[in-house]
């Protein structure tokens, strides 16, 4: 399947996820009340309460992530982040308080209703100190060496062309500046059925890389100091509602499932550039 038709399809689904969390009701995939037909292994209990009280109800129903980048990277005040596929804009919005009012929050979102929503969310919330883009992950809309710190949550997997956004990640990287994540990340192979399902692919699982490959693609594209470590792996028994949803026998297939799959925070830094430094930090 081309490239466009997978964006459309992400697109309408976090669109409809979007509307439903603005409606009052959950996104599906996502911190709010699971539904039936979720993926709420993956996207349930990311959030502490003290976090979730910092935000408006919304923001906390929108959230489709599987980690909490922003638990997990180091933000310190004054620094510029950017979290690529916002979303309900839950981790720019945490991000902005943590980088205080001499720093700044970016989020990234392609998709009109989710950028609605995060909008809204940071008008209840308050926060002046963050801004919310629309663009591609693939074309991020900032100058070069322009960001500390990136952060993403269960997005990057979803895009067909992850070479083109590390690219894009460590362009507008200041030198030393870092990549923080969470996705989905695979170890081993993956069934066939599994890849070539598209609504699974937009439910957080056919877009993963395995980690060998995510390591590989990040060092192609300049970083270094990457490392990949597991935040919850999943079993079948977690996967076996969204599987059995898809029409797959996951009986037949737990075998080459269980295990395989695990949310993972990843983080890599774009290297210093020594010919224009000449500090402590570049110069040894």
């Amino acid at each position: 399947m081309s490239t466009p038709n997978i964006k459309e399809i992400v697109k309408e689904k976090y669109g409809q996820a979007a509307l439903r969390a603005g409606s009052g009701g959950s996104s599906c995939c996502g911190a709010g009340p699971s539904l039936a037909d979720c993926c709420d292994p993956i996207t349930s209990n990311l959030y502490d309460d003290d976090q979730k009280t910092q935000l408006p109800d919304l923001a906390v129903q929108a959230s489709l992530g599987c980690g909490n980048p922003t638990a997990l990277a180091q933000l310190n005040p004054g620094e510029i982040v950017l979290d690529l596929g916002s979303g309900g804009g839950i981790d720019v919005l945490l991000s902005a308080r943590r980088v205080g009012p001499t720093g700044k929050a970016y989020g990234l979102d392609m998709t009109d209703e989710m950028l609605a929503l995060a909008r809204e969310n940071q008008r209840k919330a308050g926060i002046e100190n963050a801004e919310f883009l629309k663009g591609e992950m693939e074309n991020i809309p900032l100058p070069d060496n322009s960001v500390d710190v990136i952060i993403s949550n269960c997005v990057i997997n979803l895009a067909a062309d992850k070479d083109t956004v590390f690219r894009e990640a460590f362009r507008v990287l200041k030198p030393g500046g870092r990549l923080a994540v969470s996705d989905v990340v695979v170890r081993g192979s993956v069934p066939a059925e599994v890849r070539r399902s598209m609504e699974l692919w937009v439910g957080c699982i056919a877009g993963a890389l395995k980690d060998s490959d995510y390591f590989g693609k990040l060092a192609k594209a300049g970083f270094d100091n990457i490392d990949i470590e597991p935040t919850r792996i999943y079993s079948v028994a977690d996967a076996r509602q969204f599987l059995t949803g898809e029409g797959i026998d996951v009986d037949a297939i737990a075998p080459q499932v269980e295990g395989r799959f695990m949310s993972a925070f990843i983080h890599a830094m774009k290297p210093v550039d020594r010919k224009a430094c000449c500090g402590p930090a570049c110069c040894n």
